[in-house]
Order: C-alpha cells, then structure tokens, then sequence
C-alpha cells in the first residue's frame, strides 16, 4: 500500500475493524517513512456463480430460491429459519470455494439433497421427488428404502 503523502511502499496496521457485516475491513495505516496516517477497505471479492441450467440457459446463483425451495421442503416441519440459511450458506461458500464458476443446476439440487438428508427426512423426500422428478410410486419406494439402509 503506498502513502498517499510521500508514496512509501511500506506501512503497518495501527487498527483493523470488521464493517459491513464482516464483509470489509477498514485499516488505519501509518507511513514508516513519513508517519502520515491514512485509512484503506478491503472487501471481500466474489466472482459471480453462474449456474447452467438443464435446458442450457445460464443465470447468476440466487440464493433466494435455493432459499425458497428448501422453505417448500420443509413445509410443516420443525426446521427453522435459520437451520435453512445455515445451510444455503454452506453451499454458497462451497460454491465459491470451488474452482468452477459455472456450476450444472443438478450439482446443486444433489448439494441440497445431501443437507437436507441429515436436515430432515420428510424434508429431503419432499425435495428429492421434485428435483429428482420421480415419475411413479416405484421410484418413490426406491428413494424410501435408500434412505432406510
């Protein structure tokens, strides 16, 4: 980081605060050549996840309807608001932490699937018939008896 009065290179942290729902840091810096104090952010920089969708189309990842679909999962069950936002958010950081930034849409649905499969059964039977679009009783009866093994 230069100073912005002489143009040093080296400085070192007087105080560091998180700001931004810990999203950025605000420094305060101090010149060791001149002593000049002055401030800097950092901010945290996401690269967009682009998710694929089967028919081809590609779209920016929106949690919100992760969000949404999990909420119609979980529909009447004792999970709560924020055991749900726990989990979009592991698989938003597991997203961003991988090195794909455009992910299939089935990726995803397995991600959601496997979390809500020690989330909640119902929950994960419910999401599962829809995602995986089970197309009669039998396929059903599969998914039960896996999830009883």
């Amino acid at each position: 980081m230069h100073c912005i009065k002489c143009g040093c290179e080296e400085s070192k942290v007087v105080d560091s605060r998180s700001i931004e729902e810990g999203n950025s840091i605000r420094r305060r810096r101090e010149c060791l050549n001149c002593k000049y104090r002055f401030t800097t952010y950092e901010k945290l920089e996401y690269t967009p996840i682009i998710v694929v969708k089967k028919n081809g189309l590609r779209q920016q990842f929106d949690r919100d309807k992760v969000i949404n679909g999990i909420l119609r999962a979980c529909e009447k069950r004792p999970v709560s608001i924020e055991e749900i936002e726990k989990v979009v958010d592991e698989i938003e950081m597991e997203l961003h932490n991988s090195l794909d930034k455009e992910i299939e849409a089935t990726k995803i649905g397995e991600m959601v699937t496997n979390k809500l499969r020690t989330l909640d059964e119902i929950a994960y039977v419910r999401f599962a018939s829809v995602y995986r679009q089970f197309k009669d009783i039998n396929e059903f009866k599969r998914e039960l008896n896996n999830l009883l093994k």
